[in-house]
């Protein structure tokens, strides 16, 4: 089991989340922040603090935003397990799911 972070953070990247997490497991997309599942402690640091709500424990992931469980995983499956995010800084890709989407709302906040 792992964290998801989901559509509401696309485009909008607050970052709060990375500041939180105790072992530097969420990575910046172009467009979104991903939760690399092998490196994710479960520790939910990061859930309370995403300001639009965007992080989900992958159980409870709302079913609308369900795909977005496969492009946190996915993300991750050319790079490997790089052992923290902190040393890449900003991937310029996201998972085709996210690629994909019209721009998002940005007056969400």
């Amino acid at each position: 089991m792992t964290y998801v972070i989901a559509q509401p953070c696309v485009d909008l990247k607050d970052l709060a989340c990375v500041d939180e997490c105790p072992v530097d497991c969420i990575y910046e997309g172009k467009r979104m922040l991903y939760i690399h599942p092998d490196e994710c402690v479960d520790c939910g640091a990061c859930e309370p603090v995403c300001p639009v709500e965007a992080i989900f424990y992958e159980d409870d992931t709302p079913g609308e935003w369900k795909e977005y469980y496969d492009a946190n995983v996915h993300f991750f499956d050319e790079m490997g397990s790089p052992g923290g995010a902190a040393k890449l800084g900003l991937i310029d890709s996201d998972h085709p799911i996210i690629a994909a989407l019209p721009p998002q709302n940005q007056d969400q906040h």
